[in-house]
């Protein structure tokens, strides 16, 4: 991990601020949304992109009862249930 040399104070509310430079490399816009991962006593923010539940793939993504999923995994699901594919 590279250090930023950026230190930030948490608030009362468990909230830090990600300084405009760091935005700006991230391309992070407001209301943008971050995913938080942990690894040991570290913590992770990575620009969230969403994608496919079961391949991770994020191309022609579909929204599905608030789940996304490529066509591709639509195509081979449908294969597997039988479904002839025209």
């Amino acid at each position: 991990m590279i250090s930023t040399g950026f230190v930030r104070r948490v608030d009362s509310l468990g909230r830090i601020t990600i300084p405009c430079e760091l935005r700006a490399q991230m391309n992070l816009a407001s209301r943008d949304a971050v995913e938080i991962f942990t690894i040991e006593d570290s913590v992770l923010l990575k620009k969230y992109a969403p994608c496919d539940i079961f391949t991770g793939e994020m191309d022609e993504l579909i929204e599905f009862e608030g789940k996304k999923i490529s066509k591709n995994s639509i195509l081979r699901m449908a294969q597997i249930a039988g479904f002839t594919i025209i």
